[in-house]
This record gives C-alpha cells, structure tokens and sequence, in this order.
C-alpha cells in the first residue's frame, strides 16, 4: 500500500503542480483554456490531494481513508475526463489522464483485495 500511494501521490503532485509551475506548456498539450483561474484551481488541489496521500502512504495508518481518498479522487477525476470529453469540451488528451486514473483505481483495488483475504 506504501509504494502505491507513493506513486499515486507523484501522479497527483506532477499533474497538479505542472499548470502552476508553466501553463504554457501545460495548455500546449491539454488545449486552450479560458479560465486559467479554474485550471489554477484544479491543479492545486490535485496537488493538496497528492500530498495527502503521499503522507497517508508514508505513515502507513488508516487505509480505509487512505484508499477513500484514492479511489475517490482518482473516479471524480476520471469521470470528469471522460464525460468532458464525450462533450467536446476538453481535449482528446485528456483520455490518457483517464486510463492513468483507471489503473490507480484498479491497482488500489487489487491492493484492497489482497489485504482483506
């Protein structure tokens, strides 16, 4: 569980410091935006997000928050992708932060699993 919320957490931490850091690049990739602010907004608290679990994995206590906010985060983020994106309101790029999102989801699950048998 460490090592994965580790990787989850550098996921979230990248993703969510990268518009922060340089939106330019960030918007070369992902597509134009009009309100920066609200992409401020989401990468930050994706960041927050990251931290959380980074620091939840380290400690290594309470895995049923832990995976809540994981599993949680990862969906809400996923689902917002995919349905932005059926919509055409968002770049067809943002598929890929999908299936990273999916396979978190997935391996959060397994982990889950393995634990309770």
């Amino acid at each position: 569980m460490k090592t994965l919320g580790l990787i989850h957490a550098a996921y979230f931490v990248l993703t969510g410091v990268w518009p922060l850091v340089h939106m330019p690049s960030f918007l070369a990739v992902t597509g134009p935006k009009t309100d920066l602010w609200l992409v401020r907004t989401v990468g930050a608290l994706v960041t927050v997000i990251g931290l959380a679990i980074g620091a939840a994995a380290t400690r290594g206590t309470d895995t049923a928050t832990l995976a809540t906010l994981a599993i949680g985060s990862a969906a809400a983020l996923a689902a917002v992708d995919v349905v932005y994106v059926a919509r055409g309101t968002i770049a067809r790029v943002y598929l890929v932060d999908a299936a990273a999102e999916a396979i978190l989801i997935i391996a959060w699950t397994a982990v889950l699993l393995r634990q309770w048998h």
